[in-house]
C-alpha cells in the first residue's frame, strides 16, 4: 500500500483539502494518497491511537472542532504552534505525532504586496475565537497590526487577546458589528486595515456574518476564511462597496502548500500552469 495523509474535522464533507493535495500528487507523479476521515470530537484521542501504528500514514491536516483539541494528544508540538495555540498539520513518523501550525503563515500569503509597503498604523478587526482566529491574529500581529478581536462569546476572544501586549489588542462582542455606527474615518492615507472573517458565518449551510459596513475603514481589505462558498456575502457586498476582497481559497491554498511539504517531503508546483488549472478543478 502507498503513503497516504488525510484532513479530519466534523463536519468534513466540505474539505476542498483532498482535491488540492490528490492534484499535487499527481502532477509530481509522487505515488500517495489523500483523503479526509469524519471525526467526531468523542473519538479523537482513539482516532489518534489507531493511526499511530500505519506505517503508511504520513500524517493529517486537522480542521474544526480539533485545532485546539489535538494539543494534549500529541508527542511533540512546533514552537510556531505552541504561540498559537492551536495545530492544524499532524506529522506522524516512526509512531511519533508533531503537530505544527501553517494557518498564519498560510493566511498571510495573498496579503505581501500589501505588507511590502510602509503604513503609519496597521489595524485588524478578526471575527471569531477558533482555531483559525489565533493563528490568524498571531500572523497579523507579527507584522505590527494592532488587534480587535470581535466574537460571539467575548471570553472566548479575550483568552486569544492575553497573548498579546493589552495596549494594541482590543475584545469586542460580535454583535456591535451588526450595529450601524455615525463615525467620520476622516484621513485614510498611511494606514492599511484587514477585516478577517475566521468564523464559520457564511459557509454553506450556515446563516451569513451579520456586519453593518459603517465599522469598514475606507479601502479595507475584506478576507474571508470560509470558501465553500467562494463568494461569500460579505465578499459579495465588500466588492459591491469597492473594498479590495480576499476569498478563503487563497487562505487554503497558502497553508495547504506548507502541510503538503510537512506530510509529504515534497515541493508542491507553483507554476501558472498547475496554479491555475487547480483554482479551475477547485471552483468548479
Amino acid at each position: 500500500m502507498s503513503i497516504y495523509a488525510e484532513v479530519i474535522g466534523d463536519p468534513i464533507a466540505h474539505s476542498k483539502s483532498p482535491i488540492i493535495h490528490t492534484f499535487w500528487l499527481e502532477r509530481l507523479g509522487l505515488a500517495g494518497d489523500y483523503r479526509r476521515a469524519h471525526v467526531r470530537p468523542e473519538d479523537l484521542a482513539s482516532f489518534l491511537d489507531g493511526r499511530r501504528s500505519d506505517p503508511d500514514w504520513r500524517g493529517c491536516n486537522v480542521t474544526i472542532p480539533h485545532k485546539q483539541a489535538v494539543l494534549p494528544l500529541l508527542d511533540a508540538i512546533d514552537p510556531v504552534a505552541c504561540r498559537i495555540g492551536a495545530v492544524n498539520t499532524i506529522v506522524a513518523r516512526d509512531g511519533k505525532l508533531k503537530g505544527y501550525n501553517s494557518d498564519a503563515d498560510g493566511f498571510l500569503e495573498p496579503l505581501k504586496p500589501w505588507l511590502e509597503e510602509r503604513h503609519l498604523l496597521r489595524t485588524a478587526r478578526i471575527f471569531g475565537s477558533g482555531g483559525a482566529a489565533r493563528a490568524i491574529a498571531h500572523g497579523l500581529w507579527s507584522k505590527g497590526f494592532t488587534l480587535i478581536l470581535a466574537a460571539r462569546k467575548e471570553e472566548a476572544a479575550a483568552e486569544i487577546a492575553a497573548g498579546f501586549d493589552p495596549a494594541h489588542v482590543h475584545v469586542v462582542d460580535l454583535a456591535h458589528f451588526s450595529q450601524p455606527q455615525d463615525f467620520d474615518w476622516k484621513e485614510t492615507d498611511g494606514r492599511l486595515d484587514v477585516v478577517v472573517n475566521a468564523t464559520p458565518l457564511g459557509m454553506t449551510g450556515q446563516p451569513a456574518l451579520d456586519v453593518d459596513f459603517s465599522h469598514m475603514p475606507p479601502g479595507a481589505i475584506i478576507y474571508d476564511a470560509v470558501y465553500s462558498p467562494l463568494e461569500t456575502p460579505l465578499l459579495k457586498q465588500a466588492r459591491a462597496l469597492g473594498h479590495p476582497a480576499i476569498d478563503g481559497l487563497q487562505m487554503l491554498l497558502g497553508q495547504a502548500r506548507i502541510a503538503f511539504r510537512l506530510l509529504f517531503d515534497a515541493e508542491p508546483p507553483s507554476d501558472p500552469e498547475s496554479d491555475a488549472a487547480l483554482r479551475l478543478l477547485l471552483t468548479a
